[in-house]
This record gives structure tokens, sequence and C-alpha cells, in this order.
């Protein structure tokens, strides 16, 4: 009796060719911004005065942009975006949306309705959430807020993740 070795599932589908993977995390790498990475960029530009290079923009509805933002973000929610990206944004500058979290595809509906009208734009990865839960300081209708960082998201002790 011959017997087929079990594969697991894992493997079950091959890994791509080290060529294809290449593509395609560089190709993600062009698309979306670590939450981490946007707070360093925006944290050093504060400290240097000079600009980051990107807008960031939270495409929630207001009530969500109330109870919670990025400081310096643009509010612009997904759907009012045909009518006013092109008198809140600038084309030349690149943007980063961001919507709740990783179970919200609104950022990524932004980022596509801004990419159709011709704006460089990238997604940031994980949200508002991910931001809040890394510790990074936020604003809501009432003033500024921050929470002490999620461990299970964000390094104890350092701001360095190592990745």
């Amino acid at each position: 009796m011959t017997t087929t070795p079990q594969v697991n599932p894992v493997l079950r589908t091959p890994p791509a060719s080290p060529a294809a993977a290449a593509a395609y995390f560089s190709a993600s790498l062009a698309f979306h911004a670590d939450v981490s990475d946007v707070a360093s960029a925006l944290a050093a530009a504060v400290a240097e005065g000079t600009d980051p290079g990107f807008v960031l923009v939270d495409t929630r509805s207001t009530a969500s942009w109330n109870q919670g933002h990025v400081p310096g973000a643009v509010h612009l929610p997904t759907a009012l975006v045909p009518e006013q990206a092109e008198e809140l944004l600038d084309r030349s500058v690149p943007v980063v949306t961001y919507c709740w979290g990783p179970g919200c595809n609104g950022a990524t509906r932004a980022a596509l309705a801004l990419a159709e009208r011709g704006f460089q734009v990238k997604e940031m990865l994980g949200g508002f959430e991910y931001w809040v839960r890394e510790g990074f300081a936020y604003e809501t209708w009432e003033g500024p807020a921050e929470r002490a960082a999620d461990p299970l998201t964000a390094p104890v002790g350092t701001d360095d993740c190592g990745c």
C-alpha cells in the first residue's frame, strides 16, 4: 500500500519564488505605512520644525473624529472625498489615509478614491485603533488624550520595536 506524505497547511500552497516575493513585498511597502513609522515621521517633523512630506487623512465620520483622531490629521470622510479632496489636499503632497483599524476598509476606499483623482496615496496599517494601542497621543473633542501602550502591539519601555 502506497501512502502519500501529508503536507502541513502552511506549505499546502508552496511559497512564492524569492523574486516574486520581493516584488510583492516591495509593492506592499509602496501602498502601506506602519503606525509607528507615521508617528516617528510626524514627531521628527515637529521636533525639527519641518514638514513630514505627507498629509495624514482621517477618513472616518465626524462622530468618530470627535471621539479621537491623530493630532495634525486632516478630517476627510471617505464619502466626501469626491467633493472635498481638491479643496483640502494638494496633489503634490503624498497622502496617508487611516480609518478605525484592521477591521475597517474605509481608509482603503478613501485611498482608492484619492488615487482615482490623481493623488499619491498610502494607507496607514492598523488605523486609529493601533495608533492608540501603541500608546501615541491623540485628540478628542474634549482635548488631548493618551493611553499606555498595549504590550501586545508595542514594546514596553522603549520606542523602538526593532522592526
